[in-house]
């Protein structure tokens, strides 16, 4: 006779996805703080750079080039995390799942 299924199972299956949606917003919310800090605060203070690069003011550059390359850049690392996150909830799930049903 099969044994019965571990009742922990949905429970750690639960707490698998509440670890991966908190990792999620710890993701989101850093990628959001840099990229305000960058977007805004670096270009506010841009500003106060008084030369030119290729006979444009050097805040244009910065604003226009760099908050490009930035986003970019956070575009790449968000997939790259979130890929591992995703990774780590699908082990998770499997963990769970042989526990719920250990053949």
């Amino acid at each position: 006779m099969p044994s019965a299924p571990n009742s922990d199972a949905p429970q750690a299956l639960r707490a698998a996805r509440a670890r991966h949606w908190r990792r999620t917003r710890a993701l989101t919310a850093a990628l959001l703080g840099v990229w305000f800090g960058v977007g805004f605060g670096i270009t506010w203070f841009a500003r106060d750079l008084e030369f030119t690069l290729f006979g444009w003011p050097f805040s244009f550059w910065v604003a226009a080039q760099g908050g490009i390359v930035l986003f970019v850049a956070l575009l790449a690392v968000y997939a790259r995390r979130m890929s591992r996150i995703d990774r780590l909830l699908a082990d998770d799930a499997d963990a769970a799942d042989a526990e719920a049903d250990p053949r």
